[in-house]
Protein backbone atom coordinates (compact mmCIF):
# COMPACT_ATOMS: atom_id res chain seq x y z
CA UNK A 1 0.00 0.00 0.00
CA UNK A 2 2.84 2.34 0.81
CA UNK A 3 5.02 1.22 -2.29
CA UNK A 4 1.62 2.49 -3.91
CA UNK A 5 1.26 5.80 -2.04
CA UNK A 6 3.40 7.73 -2.54
CA UNK A 7 3.57 7.63 -6.78
CA UNK A 8 -0.35 8.06 -6.76
CA UNK A 9 0.19 10.93 -3.64
CA UNK A 10 2.44 12.68 -6.05
CA UNK A 11 0.06 11.84 -9.17
CA UNK A 12 -2.49 13.57 -7.52
CA UNK A 13 -0.39 16.73 -5.83
CA UNK A 14 0.43 17.28 -9.86
CA UNK A 15 -2.61 16.26 -11.31
CA UNK A 16 -3.89 19.60 -9.18
CA UNK A 17 -1.10 21.57 -10.54
CA UNK A 18 -3.26 22.12 -13.30
CA UNK A 19 -5.67 24.55 -11.72
CA UNK A 20 -3.11 25.96 -9.55
CA UNK A 21 -0.50 26.62 -11.48
CA UNK A 22 -3.22 29.04 -13.65
CA UNK A 23 -4.49 30.38 -9.94
CA UNK A 24 -0.67 31.27 -9.24
CA UNK A 25 0.28 33.03 -12.38
CA UNK A 26 -3.57 34.61 -12.79
CA UNK A 27 -2.68 36.31 -9.65
CA UNK A 28 0.40 37.95 -10.88
CA UNK A 29 -0.98 39.50 -13.50
CA UNK A 30 0.21 43.25 -13.09
CA UNK A 31 -3.60 44.76 -13.40
CA UNK A 32 -6.88 43.67 -11.64
CA UNK A 33 -5.43 40.23 -10.62
CA UNK A 34 -7.61 39.95 -7.68
CA UNK A 35 -10.77 39.85 -9.60
CA UNK A 36 -9.05 37.63 -12.63
CA UNK A 37 -8.38 35.39 -9.81
CA UNK A 38 -11.79 35.60 -8.41
CA UNK A 39 -13.03 34.77 -12.20
CA UNK A 40 -11.33 31.63 -12.06
CA UNK A 41 -12.91 30.17 -8.65
CA UNK A 42 -16.01 31.23 -10.64
CA UNK A 43 -15.44 28.77 -13.36
CA UNK A 44 -13.66 26.47 -11.25
CA UNK A 45 -16.81 24.37 -10.31
CA UNK A 46 -17.30 23.93 -14.09
CA UNK A 47 -14.23 22.34 -14.41
CA UNK A 48 -14.74 20.10 -11.26
CA UNK A 49 -18.02 18.39 -12.77
CA UNK A 50 -15.13 17.67 -15.80
CA UNK A 51 -13.52 16.29 -13.28
CA UNK A 52 -16.68 14.12 -11.84
CA UNK A 53 -17.41 12.61 -15.01
CA UNK A 54 -14.38 11.47 -15.16
CA UNK A 55 -14.48 9.76 -11.86
CA UNK A 56 -17.85 8.25 -12.85
CA UNK A 57 -15.72 5.84 -15.24
CA UNK A 58 -12.46 5.57 -13.50
CA UNK A 59 -13.26 5.12 -10.17
CA UNK A 60 -16.22 2.76 -11.25
CA UNK A 61 -14.43 0.74 -13.47
CA UNK A 62 -11.28 0.32 -12.05
CA UNK A 63 -12.65 -1.02 -8.81
CA UNK A 64 -14.22 -3.85 -11.25
CA UNK A 65 -11.33 -4.34 -13.45
CA UNK A 66 -9.22 -5.18 -10.59
CA UNK A 67 -11.75 -7.49 -8.69
CA UNK A 68 -12.10 -8.80 -12.34
CA UNK A 69 -8.07 -9.50 -12.58
CA UNK A 70 -8.43 -10.87 -8.67
CA UNK A 71 -10.69 -13.75 -9.85
CA UNK A 72 -8.24 -13.93 -12.95
CA UNK A 73 -11.03 -13.38 -15.47
CA UNK A 74 -8.26 -11.08 -18.02
CA UNK A 75 -10.64 -10.86 -20.47
CA UNK A 76 -13.83 -9.51 -18.43
CA UNK A 77 -11.02 -7.26 -17.49
CA UNK A 78 -10.27 -5.90 -20.89
CA UNK A 79 -13.63 -5.46 -21.76
CA UNK A 80 -14.51 -3.38 -18.74
CA UNK A 81 -11.34 -1.12 -19.65
CA UNK A 82 -12.73 -0.80 -23.58
CA UNK A 83 -16.43 -0.17 -22.14
CA UNK A 84 -14.89 2.36 -19.91
CA UNK A 85 -13.01 4.15 -22.47
CA UNK A 86 -15.61 4.90 -24.70
CA UNK A 87 -17.71 6.15 -22.12
CA UNK A 88 -15.07 8.84 -21.59
CA UNK A 89 -15.19 9.96 -24.69
CA UNK A 90 -19.03 10.22 -25.05
CA UNK A 91 -19.52 12.08 -21.47
CA UNK A 92 -16.45 14.16 -22.78
CA UNK A 93 -18.31 15.30 -25.70
CA UNK A 94 -21.15 15.79 -23.33
CA UNK A 95 -19.48 18.22 -20.99
CA UNK A 96 -18.24 20.25 -24.16
CA UNK A 97 -21.48 20.76 -26.50
CA UNK A 98 -23.89 21.28 -22.84
CA UNK A 99 -21.25 23.79 -20.97
CA UNK A 100 -20.64 25.97 -23.87
CA UNK A 101 -24.16 26.03 -24.48
CA UNK A 102 -25.34 27.35 -20.48
CA UNK A 103 -22.31 29.10 -19.70
CA UNK A 104 -23.55 32.57 -19.65
CA UNK A 105 -26.45 32.03 -17.04
CA UNK A 106 -24.52 29.52 -15.14
CA UNK A 107 -21.47 31.40 -14.17
CA UNK A 108 -23.83 34.39 -13.38
CA UNK A 109 -25.57 31.92 -11.08
CA UNK A 110 -22.13 30.63 -9.45
CA UNK A 111 -21.23 34.61 -8.40
CA UNK A 112 -20.11 36.36 -11.29
CA UNK A 113 -20.34 39.93 -11.09
CA UNK A 114 -20.15 42.61 -13.78
CA UNK A 115 -16.24 43.13 -13.00
CA UNK A 116 -15.24 38.98 -13.13
CA UNK A 117 -17.59 37.78 -15.46
CA UNK A 118 -15.16 38.44 -18.71
CA UNK A 119 -12.76 36.57 -16.85
CA UNK A 120 -14.51 33.49 -15.96
CA UNK A 121 -16.01 33.02 -19.59
CA UNK A 122 -12.56 33.35 -21.21
CA UNK A 123 -11.34 30.83 -18.98
CA UNK A 124 -14.25 28.22 -19.37
CA UNK A 125 -14.80 28.88 -22.42
CA UNK A 126 -11.56 27.16 -23.83
CA UNK A 127 -11.46 24.96 -21.10
CA UNK A 128 -14.56 22.98 -21.97
CA UNK A 129 -13.30 22.96 -25.65
CA UNK A 130 -10.72 20.47 -24.25
CA UNK A 131 -12.91 18.47 -21.86
CA UNK A 132 -12.35 15.13 -23.49
CA UNK A 133 -8.80 15.36 -22.75
CA UNK A 134 -9.22 15.74 -19.56
CA UNK A 135 -11.74 12.91 -19.27
CA UNK A 136 -9.39 11.02 -20.71
CA UNK A 137 -6.14 11.19 -19.06
CA UNK A 138 -8.08 11.42 -15.88
CA UNK A 139 -10.56 8.36 -16.35
CA UNK A 140 -7.86 6.24 -17.90
CA UNK A 141 -5.30 6.87 -15.46
CA UNK A 142 -7.31 5.35 -12.96
CA UNK A 143 -6.58 1.39 -14.89
CA UNK A 144 -3.06 2.19 -15.29
CA UNK A 145 -3.07 2.28 -11.10
CA UNK A 146 -4.91 -0.79 -10.70
CA UNK A 147 -2.76 -3.19 -12.90
CA UNK A 148 0.03 -1.50 -10.40
CA UNK A 149 1.74 0.62 -12.47
CA UNK A 150 2.13 3.61 -9.98
CA UNK A 151 5.18 5.26 -11.19
CA UNK A 152 3.92 5.04 -14.69
CA UNK A 153 0.62 7.09 -13.39
CA UNK A 154 2.38 9.47 -11.65
CA UNK A 155 4.42 9.94 -15.06
CA UNK A 156 1.11 10.54 -17.11
CA UNK A 157 0.08 13.40 -14.89
CA UNK A 158 3.39 14.62 -14.59
CA UNK A 159 4.26 15.27 -17.99
CA UNK A 160 0.87 17.07 -18.46
CA UNK A 161 1.86 19.08 -15.22
CA UNK A 162 5.14 20.23 -16.48
CA UNK A 163 3.69 21.06 -20.10
CA UNK A 164 1.59 23.37 -18.56
CA UNK A 165 3.93 25.10 -15.70
CA UNK A 166 6.23 25.71 -19.16
CA UNK A 167 3.03 27.11 -21.33
CA UNK A 168 1.70 29.20 -18.26
CA UNK A 169 4.08 31.93 -18.60
CA UNK A 170 4.33 31.71 -22.12
CA UNK A 171 0.54 32.57 -23.32
CA UNK A 172 -0.36 34.57 -20.48
CA UNK A 173 2.97 37.10 -20.14
CA UNK A 174 4.71 36.82 -23.32
CA UNK A 175 1.73 36.50 -25.78
CA UNK A 176 -0.25 38.67 -23.19
CA UNK A 177 -3.17 36.35 -23.74
CA UNK A 178 -3.94 36.63 -20.01
CA UNK A 179 -7.10 34.45 -18.79
CA UNK A 180 -7.36 32.63 -21.91
CA UNK A 181 -3.64 31.96 -22.40
CA UNK A 182 -3.82 29.69 -18.62
CA UNK A 183 -7.01 27.92 -20.07
CA UNK A 184 -5.20 27.14 -23.59
CA UNK A 185 -2.21 26.20 -21.77
CA UNK A 186 -3.99 23.53 -19.71
CA UNK A 187 -6.01 22.16 -22.27
CA UNK A 188 -2.98 21.29 -24.69
CA UNK A 189 -1.08 20.01 -21.78
CA UNK A 190 -4.11 17.64 -21.14
CA UNK A 191 -3.95 16.62 -24.61
CA UNK A 192 -0.43 15.68 -24.11
CA UNK A 193 -1.08 13.54 -21.10
CA UNK A 194 -4.32 12.10 -22.89
CA UNK A 195 -1.89 10.97 -25.72
CA UNK A 196 0.45 9.20 -22.93
CA UNK A 197 -2.21 7.11 -21.39
CA UNK A 198 -3.31 6.27 -24.66
CA UNK A 199 -0.26 4.94 -26.35
CA UNK A 200 0.87 3.28 -22.65
CA UNK A 201 -2.32 1.50 -22.32
CA UNK A 202 -2.23 0.14 -25.88
CA UNK A 203 1.00 -0.69 -26.22
CA UNK A 204 3.49 -3.90 -24.98
CA UNK A 205 4.11 -2.48 -21.49
CA UNK A 206 0.56 -2.92 -19.64
CA UNK A 207 -0.57 -5.80 -18.41
CA UNK A 208 -4.74 -5.55 -19.95
CA UNK A 209 -4.50 -4.01 -23.18
CA UNK A 210 -6.75 -1.40 -24.48
CA UNK A 211 -8.13 -2.69 -27.39
CA UNK A 212 -11.02 -1.26 -30.03
CA UNK A 213 -12.63 -5.14 -30.29
CA UNK A 214 -13.92 -4.60 -26.62
CA UNK A 215 -15.45 -0.37 -27.38
CA UNK A 216 -18.73 -2.07 -28.19
CA UNK A 217 -21.03 -0.90 -24.58
CA UNK A 218 -22.45 -3.64 -22.53
CA UNK A 219 -25.73 -2.49 -20.83
CA UNK A 220 -24.90 -4.63 -17.82
CA UNK A 221 -21.29 -4.06 -17.96
CA UNK A 222 -21.91 -0.36 -18.16
CA UNK A 223 -24.54 -0.26 -15.36
CA UNK A 224 -22.42 -1.72 -13.32
CA UNK A 225 -19.40 0.83 -14.13
CA UNK A 226 -21.61 3.74 -13.72
CA UNK A 227 -23.41 2.35 -10.15
CA UNK A 228 -19.52 1.61 -8.63
CA UNK A 229 -18.90 5.02 -10.15
CA UNK A 230 -21.68 6.95 -8.60
CA UNK A 231 -19.56 6.99 -5.10
CA UNK A 232 -16.80 9.33 -6.98
CA UNK A 233 -18.78 11.32 -9.16
CA UNK A 234 -20.96 12.23 -6.25
CA UNK A 235 -18.57 13.36 -4.33
CA UNK A 236 -16.66 15.10 -7.27
CA UNK A 237 -20.26 16.82 -8.25
CA UNK A 238 -20.99 17.76 -4.38
CA UNK A 239 -17.84 19.47 -4.15
CA UNK A 240 -18.94 21.44 -7.37
CA UNK A 241 -22.32 21.93 -5.48
CA UNK A 242 -20.64 23.21 -2.56
CA UNK A 243 -18.34 25.53 -4.61
CA UNK A 244 -21.39 26.90 -6.67
CA UNK A 245 -23.55 27.57 -2.93
CA UNK A 246 -20.51 28.96 -1.33
CA UNK A 247 -19.58 31.02 -4.24
CA UNK A 248 -23.52 31.98 -4.25
CA UNK A 249 -23.71 32.43 -0.73
CA UNK A 250 -20.48 34.80 -0.49
CA UNK A 251 -21.76 37.24 -3.23
CA UNK A 252 -25.14 37.93 -0.91
CA UNK A 253 -22.95 38.26 2.09
CA UNK A 254 -19.48 39.31 1.34
CA UNK A 255 -18.66 39.77 -1.99
CA UNK A 256 -16.48 39.75 -4.37
CA UNK A 257 -13.33 39.42 -1.94
CA UNK A 258 -15.05 37.20 -0.15
CA UNK A 259 -15.12 34.88 -3.40
CA UNK A 260 -11.40 35.59 -4.04
CA UNK A 261 -10.34 34.14 -0.25
CA UNK A 262 -12.26 31.33 -0.85
CA UNK A 263 -10.78 30.59 -4.11
CA UNK A 264 -7.28 30.37 -2.41
CA UNK A 265 -8.77 28.53 0.33
CA UNK A 266 -10.16 25.67 -2.21
CA UNK A 267 -6.79 25.96 -4.31
CA UNK A 268 -5.00 25.15 -0.57
CA UNK A 269 -7.39 22.34 0.24
CA UNK A 270 -7.32 20.99 -3.24
CA UNK A 271 -3.22 20.29 -2.53
CA UNK A 272 -3.61 19.19 1.05
CA UNK A 273 -6.30 16.54 -0.20
CA UNK A 274 -4.79 15.55 -2.52
CA UNK A 275 -2.01 13.02 -0.08
CA UNK A 276 -5.79 11.50 1.46
CA UNK A 277 -6.64 10.88 -2.13
CA UNK A 278 -3.03 9.47 -2.71
CA UNK A 279 -3.50 6.81 0.22
CA UNK A 280 -6.76 6.18 0.15
CA UNK A 281 -6.34 5.34 -3.96
CA UNK A 282 -3.59 2.95 -3.24
CA UNK A 283 -5.36 0.56 -0.77
CA UNK A 284 -8.45 0.77 -2.66
CA UNK A 285 -6.83 -1.84 -5.53
CA UNK A 286 -5.24 -3.79 -3.11
CA UNK A 287 -8.65 -3.86 -0.97
CA UNK A 288 -10.67 -5.18 -4.51
CA UNK A 289 -8.32 -7.40 -5.77
CA UNK A 290 -7.73 -8.95 -2.21
CA UNK A 291 -11.84 -8.64 -2.00
CA UNK A 292 -11.86 -10.58 -4.87
CA UNK A 293 -9.80 -13.21 -3.75
CA UNK A 294 -11.44 -13.85 -0.66
CA UNK A 295 -8.76 -13.08 1.68
CA UNK A 296 -10.60 -11.45 3.66
CA UNK A 297 -7.69 -10.89 6.74
CA UNK A 298 -5.84 -8.99 4.32
CA UNK A 299 -8.66 -6.53 3.41
CA UNK A 300 -9.42 -5.99 7.02
CA UNK A 301 -5.27 -5.20 7.38
CA UNK A 302 -5.20 -3.03 4.58
CA UNK A 303 -8.21 -1.25 6.19
CA UNK A 304 -6.21 -0.43 9.75
CA UNK A 305 -3.02 0.52 7.85
CA UNK A 306 -5.08 2.83 5.78
CA UNK A 307 -6.95 3.94 8.60
CA UNK A 308 -4.07 4.92 10.98
CA UNK A 309 -1.59 6.64 8.15
CA UNK A 310 -5.06 9.46 6.95
CA UNK A 311 -5.31 10.04 10.73
CA UNK A 312 -1.94 11.23 10.96
CA UNK A 313 -1.78 12.74 7.98
CA UNK A 314 -4.55 14.80 8.49
CA UNK A 315 -3.62 15.94 11.68
CA UNK A 316 -0.72 17.21 10.64
CA UNK A 317 -2.00 19.56 7.41
CA UNK A 318 -4.71 20.87 10.19
CA UNK A 319 -1.70 22.03 12.39
CA UNK A 320 0.09 23.62 9.15
CA UNK A 321 -2.77 24.74 7.96
CA UNK A 322 -3.16 26.77 11.49
CA UNK A 323 0.47 28.20 11.50
CA UNK A 324 1.13 29.15 8.20
CA UNK A 325 -2.05 29.86 6.69
CA UNK A 326 -0.48 33.62 5.73
CA UNK A 327 2.30 32.19 3.99
CA UNK A 328 -0.19 29.84 2.03
CA UNK A 329 -2.16 33.12 0.91
CA UNK A 330 0.88 34.51 -0.25
CA UNK A 331 1.57 32.00 -3.09
CA UNK A 332 -1.26 33.81 -4.85
CA UNK A 333 -1.86 37.18 -3.68
CA UNK A 334 0.10 39.37 -1.42
CA UNK A 335 -2.77 41.83 -1.45
CA UNK A 336 -3.03 43.14 1.83
CA UNK A 337 -6.76 42.84 2.20
CA UNK A 338 -7.07 39.64 1.08
CA UNK A 339 -4.21 38.11 3.11
CA UNK A 340 -5.64 39.70 6.35
CA UNK A 341 -9.33 38.46 5.16
CA UNK A 342 -8.23 34.80 3.96
CA UNK A 343 -6.36 33.95 6.72
CA UNK A 344 -8.31 34.09 9.25
CA UNK A 345 -11.46 32.60 6.94
CA UNK A 346 -8.60 29.36 6.25
CA UNK A 347 -8.36 28.89 10.03
CA UNK A 348 -12.19 28.37 10.47
CA UNK A 349 -12.59 26.30 7.29
CA UNK A 350 -9.80 23.99 8.41
CA UNK A 351 -10.82 23.47 11.70
CA UNK A 352 -10.75 19.87 12.81
CA UNK A 353 -9.66 18.82 9.61
CA UNK A 354 -8.40 15.40 10.81
CA UNK A 355 -12.12 14.14 10.57
CA UNK A 356 -12.11 14.02 6.68
CA UNK A 357 -9.84 11.26 7.28
CA UNK A 358 -12.61 8.89 8.60
CA UNK A 359 -14.84 9.64 5.58
CA UNK A 360 -12.63 8.84 2.83
CA UNK A 361 -11.42 5.33 4.64
CA UNK A 362 -15.09 4.95 5.11
CA UNK A 363 -15.72 5.85 1.55
CA UNK A 364 -12.64 3.87 0.06
CA UNK A 365 -13.59 0.60 1.74
CA UNK A 366 -17.56 0.89 0.45
CA UNK A 367 -16.10 1.69 -2.81
CA UNK A 368 -13.38 -0.88 -3.17
CA UNK A 369 -15.88 -3.79 -2.01
CA UNK A 370 -18.15 -3.04 -4.37
CA UNK A 371 -21.38 -1.62 -2.11
CA UNK A 372 -21.84 1.34 -4.22
CA UNK A 373 -25.10 2.43 -2.23
CA UNK A 374 -23.32 2.84 1.04
CA UNK A 375 -20.70 5.26 -0.77
CA UNK A 376 -23.18 7.40 -2.53
CA UNK A 377 -25.18 8.19 0.82
CA UNK A 378 -22.47 8.86 2.97
CA UNK A 379 -20.76 11.32 0.02
CA UNK A 380 -24.50 12.79 -0.46
CA UNK A 381 -24.80 13.05 3.94
CA UNK A 382 -22.28 15.20 4.08
CA UNK A 383 -22.55 17.50 1.28
CA UNK A 384 -25.43 17.61 -0.18
CA UNK A 385 -27.66 17.16 3.22
CA UNK A 386 -24.89 19.06 6.10
CA UNK A 387 -22.98 21.26 3.90
CA UNK A 388 -25.13 23.33 1.34
CA UNK A 389 -28.03 23.37 3.75
CA UNK A 390 -25.32 24.77 6.31
CA UNK A 391 -23.93 27.70 3.55
CA UNK A 392 -27.01 29.15 3.44
CA UNK A 393 -28.34 29.13 6.79
CA UNK A 394 -25.27 29.89 9.31
CA UNK A 395 -24.71 33.37 7.59
CA UNK A 396 -28.12 34.00 9.04
CA UNK A 397 -26.82 33.75 12.65
CA UNK A 398 -24.60 35.85 14.43
CA UNK A 399 -21.35 34.49 12.45
CA UNK A 400 -22.72 36.45 9.95
CA UNK A 401 -20.45 35.99 6.48
CA UNK A 402 -18.12 33.51 8.09
CA UNK A 403 -20.53 30.76 8.83
CA UNK A 404 -20.24 30.09 4.89
CA UNK A 405 -16.55 28.33 6.21
CA UNK A 406 -17.84 27.43 9.46
CA UNK A 407 -19.94 24.81 7.26
CA UNK A 408 -17.20 23.23 6.42
CA UNK A 409 -15.50 21.59 9.55
CA UNK A 410 -19.34 20.65 10.98
CA UNK A 411 -19.73 18.75 8.10
CA UNK A 412 -16.28 17.01 8.92
CA UNK A 413 -17.45 16.01 12.21
CA UNK A 414 -20.70 14.58 11.79
CA UNK A 415 -20.48 12.94 8.37
CA UNK A 416 -16.68 11.27 9.00
CA UNK A 417 -17.82 9.86 11.99
CA UNK A 418 -21.32 8.48 10.67
CA UNK A 419 -19.47 6.88 7.68
CA UNK A 420 -16.12 5.15 9.52
CA UNK A 421 -18.93 3.79 11.97
CA UNK A 422 -20.99 2.88 9.80
CA UNK A 423 -18.16 0.99 7.61
CA UNK A 424 -16.78 -0.57 10.38
CA UNK A 425 -19.90 -2.47 11.85
CA UNK A 426 -21.71 -2.96 8.43
CA UNK A 427 -17.99 -4.49 6.76
CA UNK A 428 -15.08 -4.22 9.35
CA UNK A 429 -16.67 -6.96 11.90
CA UNK A 430 -18.38 -9.12 9.22
CA UNK A 431 -15.54 -10.18 6.78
Amino acid sequence: MLRLALPMTLAQLINVLYNIIDRIFIGRIPFDSTNALTGLGVAFPICTITIAFANLVGMGGAPLFSIERGKRNDAEAEKILGNSFVLLLLFGLFITITGLLLKRPLLYLLGASEATFRYADSYITIYLCGSVFVMLSLGLNSFINAQGFAKTGMLTVSIGAVCNLLLDPVFIFLLGMGVRGAALATVISQFIAALWTFTFLTGKKTIIRLSPKQFVLGRKRVGKILALGLSGFTMSITNSAVQMAGNASLSIHGGDLYIAAMTVINSVREVIHMPVSGISNSAQPILSFNYGADKNSRVKQTIRYMSVALLIYTVAAWILTMIFARQFILLFDSTPELLSLGAACMHIYFFGFFMMSFQFAGQSVFTALGKSKNAIFFSLLRKVIIVIPLIYLLPLTPLGVNGVFWAEPVSNFIGGAACFITMYFTVYKKL
